[in-house]
């Protein structure tokens, strides 16, 4: 299962299996990381082996009746709430109906090289028995064994050429509990399953995305993190654009890109782009009141008339797939990153809803708009 670091012996370094990284949060959850709600999750090698293997098969009473909670039972390692697109900005985010299973799914990790991870459908209540909703669907397999799916499923897509600038989106699969692989079923909740593919596995690779319904997880191995841009490489590329020392076209007022720790309010000295054709200005505000109120508004440099946002840089290292400038910007949000990163997150179908896919920022979980889904970026330089 699971492994949070806090287990781990603290005289010897322990030996990291990978993270997973929650979609929609900016490096940090709107209030905070606190205990086991964070927006990113470590998973390291036991001092032991807790995984826990198939034995009898019984149903159970209803889950009223179990008295279970939904997060606080000891077998769960890592709690995820459900995302809520540009919860950055609003704290109020946990009134939320959420659909995400109690027990959504099970991560064991191999303790040996190459620390192979397979992931499966529902988890672990308090007596270790795997726990199921009553309406989710269950079967017998030829062999004799049961298996079965969460109510609203556990989705997993594998890129292809692994998490690089080079990647593509995969198809999205359902997992079962006892890790098979099966095509979608016609919506979330439907009863009956979809067909097995067997010639795909449940093994995690660098950039596998985990949808449980209301959230979805990126996986990445310790080693894809290793070669994924720091925290402290985005914070030198801040200071590299913050240095030409870029002007608004209009107000000539040099403009800077906020600290990563202030995220959230915007900045006197904030960027703002025409999200139609990519002009960086400072904020300027004139015209009528639709311009005012932001509705759509026309650039001052080409006369296109469009949404009008101020740029925020994405934090969470671990969404981008190179080391590239933050030129680009994801649209309507204005979340930026590299060319790359936008190439590949606006191609990626994200399930929503129970039975829709859409492309979205990995930075807050916006819908992402316009012909591409993001916009090159058009700086201009100081006139001195």
């Amino acid at each position: 299962m699971f492994s949070p670091d806090q287990e781990n012996h603290p005289s010897k370094a322990p030996v990291k299996y990978g993270e997973l990284i929650v979609l929609g949060y900016n490096g940090s959850l709107p209030n905070g990381d606190r205990g086991r709600r964070k927006s990113r999750f470590a998973l390291f090698k036991r001092p032991k082996a807790n995984g826990v293997k198939p034995s009898t098969v019984h149903i159970a009473c209803t889950p009223q009746a179990a008295k279970i909670g939904r997060s606080t039972e000891s077998p769960i390692d890592f709690v995820v709430t459900d995302t809520v697109p540009g919860s950055q900005s609003n704290s109020d985010t946990q009134s939320v109906q959420s659909t995400i299973s109690r027990f959504a799914c099970r991560i064991i990790c191999e303790r040996n090289p190459p620390f192979t991870a397979r992931i499966y459908a529902a988890g672990f209540d308090s007596s270790k028995n795997i726990f199921l909703g009553e309406k989710a669907a269950k079967w017998k397999t030829s062999d004799g064994q049961m298996d079965g799916l969460t109510t609203n499923g556990v989705l997993v897509m594998h890129p292809r050429n692994g998490f690089t600038e080079d990647s593509k989106p995969g198809i999205w699969r359902e997992i079962s509990v006892c890790g098979n692989v099966f095509s979608l079923r016609e919506t979330r909740s439907a009863q009956q399953r979809g067909k097995m593919v067997e010639i795909e596995t449940n093994q995690l690779q660098d950039g596998s995305l985990i949808d449980l319904c209301g959230a979805t997880l990126l996986w990445r191995t310790a080693e894809g993190l290793s070669h994924t841009p720091t925290v402290k490489h985005l914070e030198a590329l801040r200071q590299e654009i913050n240095a030409a020392r870029p002007q608004c076209p209009v107000g000539f007022n040099t403009l800077a890109f906020p600290s990563m720790k202030r995220k959230d309010v915007v900045d006197e000295k904030q960027p703002w782009v025409y999200l139609n054709c990519g002009h960086v200005h400072g904020y300027h505000n004139w015209g009528n009141k639709e311009e005012r109120d932001g509705k759509d508004r026309e650039c001052p440099m080409c006369r296109s008339i469009g949404p009008y946002v101020p740029l925020w840089l994405g934090c969470e290292a671990g969404f981008y797939v190179d080391a590239g400038p933050p030129t680009h910007a994801f649209s309507p949000c204005g979340h930026v990153c590299s060319e790359k990163t936008t190439a590949y997150w606006s191609q990626i179908p994200l399930p929503h809803g129970t039975h829709t896919f859409h492309a979205a920022c990995p930075f807050c979980a916006h819908q992402l708009a316009g012909e591409q889904g993001y916009i090159r970026l058009i700086f201009q330089g100081p006139l001195d």
